[in-house]
């Protein structure tokens, strides 16, 4: 699936993709599902948690 495709598909611009691809960006947890659906995997195939610091 192509970065436009996607960013239609879930209603989010092909630049927040870029920025979500690049770590750069965390998405809402409805982005998040609506994403996670668009592939039709668990949200957790598709997202991870890493908490920072200690």
């Amino acid at each position: 699936m192509t970065q436009s495709a996607l960013a239609d598909l879930v209603g989010i611009t092909r630049q927040t993709v870029i920025a979500l691809e690049a770590g750069k960006y965390a998405p809402s947890l409805e982005l998040a599902f609506r994403i996670a659906n668009a592939f039709d995997r668990p949200i957790g195939e598709v997202f991870y948690w890493e908490e920072l610091g200690g």
